[in-house]
């Protein structure tokens, strides 16, 4: 017998994955010997916190911490994000009922979509997004919509016409403050969500994953804050950026109890949850000092002005995020006709620079390019002076 995988109808549902085409610019100009400067994928270069680690070597050692776990979660670990709700945004939510612990954001997201979508049934998404968003949608042979969310002005109107729109949307995806495109809101954006998610009877999924890396003074609201967001809808949370723990896999999923329940229930039969000594080390990442996340934040903030300061002063104006691990970049008016995978393409080839293409999250970001402040500040000057050079030709 052949075994083909185009066979596998699965597989011809999804999108080409278009940050494999720079990948493998990657990865070939490195194994030929080239110093590579990459901004691309939003992977922590910092190490986790010490006494992080050190709580998982502890319990590591311990025997009886090497046994199946539970896949929706300890429940000390469920305290504990609960905890960290009721501290950071006077949210009250049961541990038992109202959380769920994941094996990242990604794994929360998509079980999320097969507990809850039917074949057929359409998620309102933004473009651009996080790629998972609008994947999780297909894997779980839904349909996206997806909605302009490049101009924060527009944002709210832009969901509305897509909630009118038939077949009727069963879900809402959102995230703020927002991958790729670095958007930030303010509660009263939320409340208008919960407002429109009641009148057009629509399930909300909100990714919170750059919660704590905000900038300037600016702290981003929880979507859960707004009285009766629980009645429809969700909230993830990640340790992966606030902590450096983004090889860790551990997420949470909080709010609406019915949502929880059947994510809980498909969770049951695809996995036994994290490795318990991650589990218990999570639970010292949240409840033990947060000084590591203000150090973390102001890694990425020196890291934001550097990157900004250095392509201002090449002529590259592009506005200061308030939030998240990434610079989103309008290219430059005389590249622009390129496109965002040949520009980034031209990038690698010529300055030995990666970054994300915008074409990747969404057919509105093509105009753009993601910076993720991965490289010190020794690299990102390196970066802008090769920049510099194909800006000067």
């Amino acid at each position: 017998m052949s075994i083909n995988s185009d066979n596998f109808s699965i597989l011809r549902d999804l999108p080409p994955y278009v940050f494999s085409v720079i990948d493998e610019i990657k990865y070939k100009a490195r194994k030929s010997g080239e110093d590579i400067i990459d901004f691309g994928m939003g992977n922590p270069d910092q190490p986790t916190p010490r006494h992080i680690v050190q709580k998982l070597i502890e319990s590591s050692l311990e025997g009886r911490n090497h046994r199946y776990s539970a896949s929706a979660g300890l429940p000390k670990l469920k305290l504990a994000i609960t905890d960290w709700y009721r501290k950071h945004y006077n949210v009250e939510l049961d541990s038992e009922n109202e959380t769920i612990v994941t094996i990242g954001s990604k794994e929360g997201v998509s079980h999320l979509m097969i507990s809850m979508l039917s074949p057929g049934d359409v998620v309102l998404v933004p473009d651009p997004c996080y790629p998972i968003h609008s994947f999780s949608v297909l894997i779980a042979r839904g349909r996206i919509k997806p909605f302009n969310a490049i101009n924060d002005d527009t944002l709210i109107d832009n969901i509305e016409k897509g909630l009118k729109t038939s077949p009727k949307p069963k879900a809402l995806i959102i995230s703020f403050p927002s991958n790729p495109t670095t958007q930030t809101v303010e509660l009263e954006f939320f409340a208008k969500i919960v407002d429109l998610a009641n009148k057009y009877s629509v399930i909300v999924i909100h990714d919170f994953a750059y919660a704590d890396l905000c900038f300037d003074g600016y702290k981003a609201p929880s979507f859960l804050q707004v009285p009766g967001a629980k009645d429809v809808g969700v909230e993830s949370f990640s340790l992966s950026k606030s902590y450096n723990m983004a090889g860790w896999r551990v997420a949470f999923m909080c709010g609406n109890k019915e949502v929880i329940s059947a994510l809980r229930r498909v969770k049951s039969y695809l996995d036994y949850g994290i490795f318990q000594p991650i589990q218990i080390a999570a639970i010292s990442a949240l409840n033990e000092t947060q000084e590591c996340v203000e150090q973390i934040r102001n890694t990425y903030s020196k890291r934001r002005d550097r990157l900004i300061s250095s392509l201002s002063n090449m002529g590259w104006e592009v506005p200061p995020p308030r939030a998240t691990m990434f610079v989103w970049a309008k290219i430059p008016e005389h590249l622009r006709h390129l496109g965002s995978l040949e520009f980034s393409k031209k990038l690698i080839k010529e300055c030995k620079v990666a970054v994300s293409p915008g074409i990747g999250f969404g057919r509105n970001g093509d105009q753009y390019v993601r910076f993720a402040l991965i490289e010190n500040e020794h690299r990102i000057l390196q970066a802008s002076r090769s920049i510099k050079k194909l800006f000067s030709k």
